[in-house]
């Protein structure tokens, strides 16, 4: 369906869409997908040069080009009332009920995910738009199919939206026959419909970037906030956004990237999982830095606790907060148990508070008061921006090699949550509990790609065995007989267990590391 000029609407539109897919909001998303498109696809040509550079042999370093932005004295636009204490987020995707849980959870904000916890089928990017756009009203409301009614409190957390990634296009909205770049599809949408009333309500346009490569990327995110309020006449420097360094890439550009978006940026963040995956896909050429079995890599390992710490010595330097990392797991109904998973949270979140760190993540409301509780005795004020830090990272602190065995317990796991995940994510969901931890994209591209590494350099386990195909594929075979036994002959054939098996076996076994799981299986989705 043509809505607007040049613009082609391939997903249903249902009744409730027609107010997100008017045709001026439609006309303003195209408008952005065409000014910025081309450079868009060209940054994604440059990963591939940059990519392919590191294969041969290189290594990520700080760029020497940008050495003047590094030494530079100079420091971010500022940071609004309401983003001055961030010091516990949760996250999850845009659904509605999720929605109305995590604003009333009592952390400081909550991060709507159009990315990694959510799938991007049609109706849930716009199921969430709608949703989003009720949150800022404040009228949202829910019944669950029991009948239980879910509204919103009186004092809610700050909502902040994350988009699509560069990486992702959103196949039913074509702009002049071409697919539109999903993260300006997802911001262009909330943008139009919410700016000008989330202002009145006295907060703003909050975003987070995830999956940027480059200080590059950055600086086209600033290009589409500059042109995109122009075009709504909101005031210059009212988007704030906080940037995942989540790419190996983004860790040796930190300062260049606060640089391109110091008018609108307020925060990095340490998108850990995300960042353990990019290690292992960057890396991939380097047989020698392999990576342990992914339960017993935290972020006490120095590469990763040296990326906290800078993260948290460029932040402060230039007047952005550092926000921590997700604790992905989940309370259990055993007392035993989620005392132990208590424990791990707050160890974890007092590292992250001592490192410098100004707020942290969750992901489930019955771990808020617990990482709360941390940061309230250790950083009494709103944030610690005033701690200045001089940690001397060093490039080779950032690609220091974790140590560790890799057994067929951890091989048996990062398969079985690939397939348990891939099942999931086709079916329409992208954030799935298993095994007590909340996995998400990020997640469960550390599975996978810890698979295709340990297979392609024939990983010795510790029992002395080798990683080979034959071992790899009978343990899939297996784990998917065990959802078979576990979930019943009924659900596992309602499923979708055999196309996210083949997924699995296909990227595991072939010869490159490919990019992304989600573009993989984006063909996936209706």
């Amino acid at each position: 369906m043509s809505i607007a000029e040049g613009v082609e609407i391939t997903g249903e539109i249902r009744p409730a869409y027609k107010k997100i897919l008017t045709p001026a909001a439609v006309e303003f998303v195209a408008k952005l997908v065409r000014k910025h498109r081309k450079r868009r696809n060209e940054l994604l040509e440059l990963r591939k040069e940059r990519q392919a550079a590191i294969d041969a042999g290189k290594l990520p370093k700080f760029l020497p080009e940008t050495k003047d932005i590094r030494n530079g004295d100079w420091q971010i636009a500022g940071i609004p009332a309401d983003l001055q204490d961030r010091r516990v987020e949760i996250t999850g995707p845009v659904d509605r009920k999720m929605v109305i849980n995590a604003l009333n959870a009592g952390a400081k904000c909550f991060m709507a995910d159009f990315e990694d916890s959510a799938s991007p089928t049609w109706d849930l990017m716009l199921d969430g738009q709608i949703n989003l756009r009720d949150a800022v009203n404040r009228t949202i409301s829910y019944t669950s199919p029991e009948g239980k009614e879910y509204k919103l409190n009186k004092d809610v957390a700050v909502l902040i939206v994350r988009p699509r990634g560069w990486h992702l296009d959103e196949k039913h909205f074509l702009v002049d026959g071409e697919p539109a770049p999903g993260g300006i599809v997802d911001f262009g949408l909330y943008f139009f419909h919410n700016a000008a009333n989330l202002l009145k309500r006295g907060s703003g346009p909050y975003f987070y970037l995830p999956k940027m490569q480059s200080h590059l990327e950055a600086r086209l995110w600033n290009s589409v906030f500059v042109d995109a309020q122009k075009a709504l006449g909101i005031p210059k420097k009212t988007i704030k956004v906080t940037v995942l360094i989540e790419t190996l890439w983004a860790a040796f550009e930190m300062d260049e990237i606060l640089y391109e978006l110091r008018d609108h940026i307020v925060a990095l963040n340490c998108g850990r999982w995300d960042y353990i995956f990019s290690c292992i896909k960057t890396l991939n050429a380097h047989g020698d830095w392999m990576v342990p079995d992914r339960h017993t890599v935290g972020m006490d390992r120095h590469f990763l606790d040296s990326y906290s710490k800078l993260l948290c010595e460029t932040t402060h330097k230039r007047g952005a907060f550092a926000m921590g990392g997700m604790a992905a797991f989940i309370p259990t109904k055993d007392k035993a148990k989620n005392e132990e998973v208590f424990a791990k949270v707050r160890a974890d979140k007092l590292r992250e508070v001592k490192n410098g760190h100004d707020g942290t993540w969750v992901a489930h409301p019955g771990l808020v008061p617990v990482a709360m509780a941390v940061f309230d005795e250790h950083m009494p004020e709103p944030n610690q921006l005033a701690k200045q830090f001089n940690y001397k990272i060093k490039a080779a602190d950032l690609l220091k090699q974790p140590e560790g065995a890799i057994t067929e317990g951890g091989l048996r796991n990062n398969i079985n949550v690939g397939i348990g995940y891939v099942e999931a994510w086709i079916r329409g969901v992208g954030c799935v509990p298993l095994h007590n931890l909340m996995e998400d994209a990020a997640t469960a591209e550390i599975s996978r790609t810890q698979v295709w590494q340990w297979l392609k350099y024939g990983a010795t386990m510790a029992d002395g065995r080798k990683v080979t195909k034959e071992l790899v594929l009978k343990i899939l075979d297996e784990e998917v007989a065990a959802y078979k036994a576990q979930l019943g002959e009924e659900r596992f054939y309602q499923g979708r267990f055999a196309e996210a098996a083949g997924i699995m076996a296909r990227m595991s076994t072939a010869d490159k590391c490919a990019d992304f799981l989600t573009l993989a299986s984006y063909d996936y989705l209706d």
